[in-house]
């Protein structure tokens, strides 16, 4: 198995959730995929070529200023790989995956950040180029095998699919009963998508289900904001809702869990020439395997519609998130944002909806979520044009395992992109200075980072004072996406919210032991106003950190 893994998983965990599918997506050879690697601040974008074979390939940098910034760089590559015919069943046919940090969306919106903060060696963008991936329709019962082949050449790839193939078909179907379909030959473009559908039955479902687990039980710190100094932080940012700096300011801050690693670092030579190939000659540790548990513990404990597993380079994301950030369909010129703020804690008085929307019909929090609405159609505007932003859904209260939420949909029309016009829609780092009338869902996702339910309203300004406020520490992949875009022009990301992360670089070692350590970050936080109090606001940020704390309990 590779050190690498993607795992994205979008299920309808709360019955009020208008989602339209239970799919789970996961890249195959991760390890091996092209990657790109961008860190704020940088004047270049790193390119970690693809192994293949023995080939063994060097990093490289690219200046932005000759490529016009990191979303141009992405734009122009899934350009170049578009695939212009396939199964629409299948929401993903190929493309990036990966993640963007808090601060990434700071330096989109001009806000200055201190680079001392920042470690050198944690990107704040990572992509990993998928060409081979594994769809599960959990709905249709249905699991696609697919890779990205040269268009005209697509028969050198096809041992993959004859291998894999029956290899999936054993591990999820009971013996004969299997019915397998390979789809017809596509209209070549730039690459093609092979596509096996393999029919799963309802028996046997269950296996590419989350699996129940208990989260392994270590010795462990936990370093938790007390109570004085949040209060006194919610306090602040009054002080300067008062002062009319900002109507709304969406505080967090960061609990930090040390345990004892479950497994030794790797040492095998094959993992260690992938890590000098790789990741600038440094051998990084493997992971350790508890990740794995405690993200099959996180998804039982706490059910949302998007959760993520994801291990790229330093980086491991362990996330079950509730909000959706962004979807979009470039060849349908519609995208849709769903940004949740106003939330109750489940209690015995607190236990269905009826009994939650009348505390929810608050003036306070509804003032939350109608601020962040308006936050995210005007980013959408700046886009969509006049018009062509609606609020379809708005302040509906959804169920979820520990909490309710105030959840609104707002959806915007762009132009329709198709084969004689993509050369035109090419993403920018910075919006205001395009003079295009034609964009993709990659501008779009630009222009609206960092997500408006994790800043505040205005968000510079708002972003400005939290910087302040939370004393510069970065948020890291907390606060901020996770997702893909694939080839066919389609993307989906969500707030990176209910969530765990670690650094490799933090790893330690208890020298009279000789035990190795991790470190794992929780971010929570909540919407501050004028309406809030302290204890108030700290009880809500208690109430989001516990619900994932719980797994390393």
């Amino acid at each position: 198995m590779g050190r690498d893994h993607i795992l994205l998983e979008s299920t309808n965990a709360n019955e009020t959730f208008a989602g339209s599918a239970d799919v789970k997506g996961r890249g195959l050879d991760i390890d091996d995929c092209l990657k790109f690697e961008y860190r704020v601040g940088d004047d270049y974008v790193t390119k970690i070529p693809a192994t293949t074979g023995e080939h063994l390939a060097s990093n490289e940098e690219i200046e932005l200023k000759s490529c016009g910034g990191v979303w141009s760089l992405l734009a122009q590559h899934l350009e170049d790989a578009q695939v212009l015919e396939g199964n629409d069943e299948s929401p993903f046919w190929g493309g990036f995956m990966g993640y963007t940090t808090y601060e990434l969306g700071l330096e989109t919106i001009d806000v200055k950040i201190d680079r001392s903060t920042i470690e050198k060696n944690r990107p704040d963008l990572c992509f990993a180029w998928v060409t081979r991936s594994i769809v599960v329709d959990h709905l249709k019962n249905v699991i696609y095998c697919q890779q990205l082949a040269a268009a005209g050449d697509s028969q050198s790839d096809s041992a993959w699919m004859e291998a894999v193939g029956p290899k999936i078909e054993k591990l999820s179907q009971p013996r004969n009963s299997v019915k397998s379909a390979r789809q017809a030959p596509l209209r070549p473009g730039q690459l093609v998508l092979q596509c096996d559908r393999i029919k799963v039955s309802r028996r046997e479902k269950r296996a590419w289900s989350p699996v129940r687990s208990p989260a392994s039980k270590f010795s462990m710190i936990v370093t938790q904001p007390t109570a004085d100094s949040y209060e006194s932080k919610v306090r602040r940012c009054q002080d300067k809702i008062a002062s009319g700096d900002s109507y709304e300011l969406c505080l967090t801050d960061q609990t930090t869990v040390t345990r004892i690693r479950s497994d030794p670092p790797h040492t095998t030579t094959h993992n260690t020439t992938d890590s000098i190939l790789l990741y600038n000659k440094t051998p990084r540790p493997a992971p350790a395997k508890g990740a794995w548990s405690l993200y099959k513990s996180l998804r039982a404990r706490q059910p949302a519609p998007f959760a993520s597993f994801v291990r790229l380079g330093s980086a491991t994301l362990v996330s079950s998130s509730p909000e959706r950030f962004l979807k979009w369909d470039n060849r349908r010129g519609k995208c849709s944002l769903r940004p949740m703020k106003g939330t109750v804690r489940k209690t015995e008085q607190v236990s269905t909806l009826a009994d939650a929307i009348p505390l929810l019909n608050d003036p306070k929090e509804k003032a939350e979520n109608l601020m962040i609405v308006d936050l995210v159609r005007h980013d959408l505007h700046g886009v969509c044009g006049s018009g062509n932003v609606t609020s379809p859904q708005l302040m509906v209260v959804e169920e979820y395992a520990s909490v309710f939420q105030m959840v609104s949909v707002i959806e915007g029309t762009y132009s329709k992109s198709g084969p004689d016009d993509l050369s035109a829609q090419l993403s920018s780092l910075s919006l205001k200075e395009d003079k295009k009338t034609k964009y993709t869902g990659l501008d779009i996702l630009a222009a609206s980072l960092p997500p408006g339910s994790m800043t505040g309203a205005p968000k510079k300004r708002s972003c400005e004072l939290l910087q302040d406020i939370e004393h510069h520490k970065p948020r890291s992949l907390y606060s901020g996406v996770v997702g893909y875009m694939d080839v066919g022009g389609r993307g989906d990301f969500s707030v990176t919210i209910r969530s765990m992360y670690r650094w490799d670089d933090e790893d330690g070692v208890i020298e009279e032991e000789e035990r190795d350590t991790e470190k794992w970050h929780i971010g929570a936080g909540g919407a501050v106003t004028a309406l809030s109090t302290p204890v108030g606001e700290r009880e809500e940020m208690l109430t989001k950190l516990n619900g994932t704390l719980g797994v390393f309990r």
